[in-house]
């Protein structure tokens, strides 16, 4: 079976103001337009604005959404409300959102079966914490966060994995490539019945590590944070998953 594509995409987290997104956007413009989808998931207050001047070749995500659909729910965003803004992804089951916002794989589940029903694609994380991977639960802890995910309407077109070691978000380690063939091959194991689906790598991508891990067996592309925010290194991690 072909590899699908590559898929990049940038999670900006709560970070940016008005002119900082619009001198990113205007620079990412430079990305190439063969080989690999992009995707670009800004704050929600950044929406409207990364929609009206996407790059081309750019989908537009979210970075979280609500399990409901709409009513008296203060604060939240509903998919079909990110749906209805242009975005065609959604980021679900983040581990900054497990760990501050004490978000259950029930909860995840639930979003993922919302933003389903509104016709976006789910970037599902998942990943241990270190405390986890030295005492020989890692593979476990994602198996069991990828099982509790896969309700009926995951599909291998409306679903991608992308395995985020906690211990390595925001830190500055990066998993052995070693590690990350390990575990994406026990990912690709749990999902054998959903042939295609990406598997993606995040936890400290940078331009110096990316071409190797954008080669590993099963590492179909990357969930990239701060280095996002930083055209050339985002445009330089781009470019090693399109050659």
């Amino acid at each position: 079976m072909e590899s699908p594509r590559k898929f990049i995409c940038g999670n900006w987290k709560m970070n940016g103001d008005i002119t900082s997104v619009q001198t990113l956007l205007s620079d990412l413009r430079a990305a190439p337009q063969k080989g690999v989808d992009m995707c670009i998931c800004p704050a929600f207050v950044h929406l409207s604005l990364t929609q009206s001047v996407l790059p081309e070749g750019f989908f537009l995500g979210a970075q979280d959404c609500s399990a409901q659909q709409n009513g008296a729910f203060t604060g939240d965003i509903s998919a079909s409300m990110l749906k209805d803004m242009g975005c065609s992804h959604v980021i679900l089951g983040h581990s900054e959102r497990r760990h501050y916002h004490a978000e259950t794989d029930e909860l995840i589940a639930s979003k993922m079966a919302a933003a389903h029903d509104s016709g976006l694609v789910v970037i599902l994380c998942v990943g241990e914490t270190l405390t986890e991977r030295e005492t020989g639960q890692a593979e476990a802890i994602v198996s069991r966060q990828l099982k509790a995910a896969l309700i009926p309407s995951v599909t291998a077109t409306n679903t991608i994995i992308a395995y985020e070691p906690v211990w390595a978000i925001g830190t500055g380690k990066v998993a052995s490539r070693q590690d990350v063939e390990t575990m994406h091959a026990t990912i690709r194991k749990t999902l054998d019945k959903y042939a295609g689906m990406r598997i993606l790598y995040g936890g400290s991508v940078k331009p110096d590590n990316a071409a190797e891990l954008m080669h590993a067996p099963n590492v179909d592309g990357a969930l990239v944070g701060g280095a996002s925010l930083k055209a050339d290194q985002f445009l330089a991690i781009i470019e090693a998953a399109a050659v």
